[in-house]
């Protein structure tokens, strides 16, 4: 059974929803006034495994994504550029979801602005204000930390070292150096509505309340993000939350690890970070990025610990996914055993399901996912040196299809994947498998035959390495190479 650890209490918990078989799941998004990078990439893919397990495990998860879309980032942005904020916000979520397809990542159950929950926002807020949790000063309100006795035990941090520690510069209007804002009095040429204050626009962790609450009730299951997120923005939701409802918030926090660029956290302010896009331009790195390569490089790194992004690191996921796609178009190839003689096929694809949802269980163990995959991988290309029938090589592939789903790996065709890490999308690759695209026509007839015939040289000679690295060249272009029973091969484009 699926355990995760708890941010909250410090402690690894056995998971169990609320009200099965449904799961309530609360992320939080980005902030649009700029392209995504890889550490938004991460956290999404994330959460993204997190609902594709607990969907594996049988559950129906309600998964809500926030977009702040009213922010002091996106005002800037729109005033550097001259344009509305909604001009701004509007760009790039239409960028995000571009970003997140080529991760392959789904949308989430329901995507929630902050701008269509003002009406939400404001009624939370007053009942804070009716509380005594908040008070309003020349048209902003304050959330009071002191009149929440609770305040610091998501980050264990305590209050009076908060205080100690506050910046010089804090808003002297305030009661105490970490009370937070829950509604800004409007400025010139910003984005405001109307509101018992006067006008104004909300403060940065009270939409993320009123979202939650909105849509997933007064107490749901997870509550995830970036661990960049623990505080203040986590702290903050949960004052604001528990202080209004006197219930609890969320029951679990999970809580992912930072992508690192030489060991040193990847930040927009650092100004040491990838866009996702910039990644998948081919001119940026010697060979091009798929989705499925950083997905898979993400996902070698349990999900709480730093990863540290490098192109070598790239390399190497593209690498290890080859020799998965090579033993998948190998099993594509004909057999001549019988149907039913799987050898030990049944008790090998048995015990990898086995090893796969033990790692998952624990505390989502991606690292340890891939690595029985790995085992799964070798135990088949054994199978197949043996001979494994047309039925058996079917259920291999199904196996690996299944398990990687939860992943978001191995869905592809091996022509596809090979076209994609050649530069093609899959769109196009399929244009090229059937011989529609200018790709397959760079190689003569001649040209074609001598490959072929050099790759069952290396083969004959056990050179398995270079034979593959043959295919997948082949493949890239849109030629699909078959190898006959008695050792022979033939291709067709």
């Amino acid at each position: 059974m699926l355990h995760l650890f708890n941010t909250l209490t410090g402690t690894r918990e056995l998971f169990e929803p609320l009200d099965p078989p449904t799961v309530g799941m609360y992320v939080c998004g980005v902030t649009v006034y700029d392209y995504c990078h890889v550490g938004h990439a991460r956290s999404a893919l994330v959460f993204e495994v997190l609902r594709r397990y607990l969907e594996y495990s049988g559950y129906t998860v309600r998964f809500v994504k926030n977009f702040t879309d009213v922010d002091d980032k996106i005002i800037a942005r729109a005033r550097e550029q001259g344009v509305s904020c909604e001009a701004i916000t509007n760009r790039f979520i239409e960028a995000y979801y571009e970003d997140m397809e080529r991760l392959g990542v789904r949308r989430a159950t329901e995507e929630p602005k902050a701008t269509e929950h003002i009406g939400d926002i404001i009624r939370l807020t007053e009942t804070l204000i009716n509380k005594g949790l908040a008070y309003v000063v020349d048209g902003d309100v304050y959330f009071s930390v002191a009149h929440y006795p609770a305040y610091g035990r998501l980050s264990k941090r305590r209050l009076e070292d908060l205080q100690a520690g506050a910046r010089v510069e804090v808003d002297e209007r305030k009661r105490h150096p970490m009370d937070f804002a829950l509604w800004k009095r409007s400025r010139t040429d910003e984005p405001s509505w109307a509101s018992p204050w006067g006008p104004g626009r909300p403060g940065w962790h009270i939409e993320c309340s009123a979202m939650s609450l909105k849509h997933l009730g007064e107490t749901f299951d997870i509550h995830g993000g970036g661990m960049d997120l623990i505080f203040p923005h986590h702290e903050n939701e949960i004052a604001q939350s528990c202080g209004a409802t006197g219930k609890e918030f969320a029951r679990f926090w999970v809580h992912n690890g930072f992508v690192q660029v030489n060991h040193e956290k990847m930040s927009k302010s650092l100004g040491n970070f990838f866009t996702i896009r910039e990644i998948f331009a081919q001119s940026e790195w010697p060979e091009p990025v798929t989705g499925e390569v950083l997905r898979y490089f993400l996902l070698s790194t349990h999900y709480r610990a730093p990863v540290d992004f490098s192109d070598r690191a790239l390399k190497e996921a593209k690498n290890a996914l080859n020799s998965f796609y090579d033993l998948f178009e190998r099993l594509k190839e004909p057999s001549t055993i019988a149907a039913h003689d799987h050898g030990d096929l049944n008790g090998v694809i048995e015990r990898a399901q086995t090893s796969f949802v033990r790692a998952m269980d624990d505390d989502l163990n991606t690292p340890m996912a891939i690595a029985a995959l790995h085992g799964l991988r070798g135990e088949v290309n054994k199978l197949l040196a043996n001979a494994l029938s047309s039925q058996g090589r079917m259920q291999a592939r199904q196996a690996f299809r299944t398990m990687g789903k939860v992943l978001g790996l191995f869905q592809l065709e091996a022509w596809q994947f090979g076209a994609s890490c050649a530069g093609s999308s899959v769109h196009d690759a399929g244009h090229q498998h059937e011989g529609l695209a200018p790709g397959s026509a760079r190689l003569s007839d001649d040209e074609i035959e001598r490959l072929v015939k050099e790759r069952g040289e290396a083969r004959q000679r056990k050179d398995f390495k270079k034979a593959d690295e043959i295919r997948r060249t082949l493949s890239a272009l849109g030629i699909i190479v078959e190898d006959k029973p008695d050792g022979t091969s033939r291709w067709k484009r």
